[in-house]
């Protein structure tokens, strides 16, 4: 018998999005919960069987009353059963949305922090759950094995962190996995996709975040499409994003930087949020304001950074009788007195920002809304 699973994880719906100005932030979360919609279309679409949640769905217990609002309508669009095994973050307890929120009949949440099933018959599936009831959790699966029964087939949905065996967070081994009598199981808690393992007889993956929200989590993300047919497994990941989180290096050495730049740049990316940062030896501080003015609009929001190193030629400069020589001259007596190259590094940073200062100019680290 075949079984289509969406299985997804991470979505951390109202995330406080810090890197971002307030009025940015407030369109992110806005568009983190279309996430779900998005879920729930796919669902649809690809004719899936059930729904696994595998964890830290919200970013907290202080959810918005638009998410919560969201959450109902969104879910009570999918037509097969959902299941959900609370995390780290949007942990089970009386106070949490999942116990204040009248969610529809087709979803099913884990409540207890130890593992739980539900019979599925209609289906031949039996899924097995828990869920962290704090901001951490002991071996959940440790010591847990589900009997093998002919014509059903075992799911576990489950927040962990498998292959980190001092985690505070559900430690789980591939050992354990492999022990578990599952067909597959469903993780969460890491935000870089898995792909498909295995772990004995048994497969299991963890999709990752849907959606990135900084700059530890760049690049296409995704949620996984999983079909079960015998022995066998396949994975599809499929994305749903609307954004992209992307970091960029680039080299200016002997280059107009704004030109390096266009030169790197992709065709599309008004709709994400990159990080350039600028490397290579300069004769002076590579005009940062400027070149924010110029390439803002090619973008959701735009982070500018300079480690660019001053060429040694720089002091040369120190040789005449201005405010500019004078505060070289200083710098270069200590660089040429340095012992090691990681305090020449920090004394060349110093001449680099103090030049800035000088001809008043700023590094662009983050803008605002207006």
């Amino acid at each position: 018998m075949s079984l289509r699973i969406l299985h997804a994880a991470d979505l951390h719906l109202d995330s406080p999005f810090e890197g971002l100005g307030a009025g940015k932030a407030a369109i992110r979360r806005g568009e983190q919960r279309e996430l779900l919609g998005r879920i729930a279309a796919l669902a649809v679409s690809e004719k899936v069987d059930l729904v696994l949640f595998a964890g830290d769905l919200l970013d907290s217990d202080n959810t918005f009353y638009e998410t919560g609002e969201e959450l109902i309508l969104s879910l009570q669009k999918i037509p097969v059963p959902v299941f959900i095994s609370p995390g780290n973050h949007d942990f089970y307890s009386e106070r949490s949305p999942y116990a204040r929120l009248k969610l529809p009949g087709n979803i099913h949440i884990f409540t207890s922090d130890e593992i739980r099933s539900v019979e599925l018959p209609a289906l031949g599936v039996r899924v097995y759950g828990a869920a962290f009831l704090d901001r951490q959790a002991a071996p959940l699966l440790r010591g847990f094995h589900a009997p093998r029964e002919e014509g059903v087939c075992n799911l576990l949905c489950l927040h962990g962190e498998v292959g980190a065996r001092d985690s505070v967070y559900d430690p789980i081994s591939e050992e354990e996995i492999a022990a578990s009598g599952m067909d597959y199981a469903a993780f969460g808690h890491i935000h870089k996709a898995s792909g498909l393992r295995r772990a004995g007889e048994v497969w299991y993956a963890w999709p990752g975040c849907p959606e990135g929200r900084g700059f530890d989590e760049t690049g296409e993300k995704y949620v996984d499409l999983i079909e079960l047919d015998g022995g066998t497994c396949t994975l599809r990941e499929i994305s749903i994003a609307a954004r992209k989180y992307e970091a960029m290096d680039v080299d200016v050495s002997g280059a107009e930087p704004l030109l390096a730049i266009h030169t790197l740049l992709p065709d599309d990316t008004v709709r994400d949020v990159y990080r350039i940062t600028l490397r290579g030896e300069t004769d002076a501080p590579p005009d940062l304001r400027r070149l924010y003015e110029n390439l803002s609009e090619f973008f959701f929001e735009l982070q500018l950074r300079d480690e660019t190193r001053l060429r040694r030629s720089v002091w040369e400069k120190a040789g005449s009788d201005s405010l500019r020589a004078l505060f070289l001259q200083k710098l270069r007596e200590r660089y040429d007195a340095a012992k090691t190259d990681a305090e020449r590094l920090h004394i060349e940073q110093a001449a680099r920002w103090g030049l800035a200062a000088i001809d008043n100019r700023e590094e662009v680290v983050r803008h605002d809304d207006p």
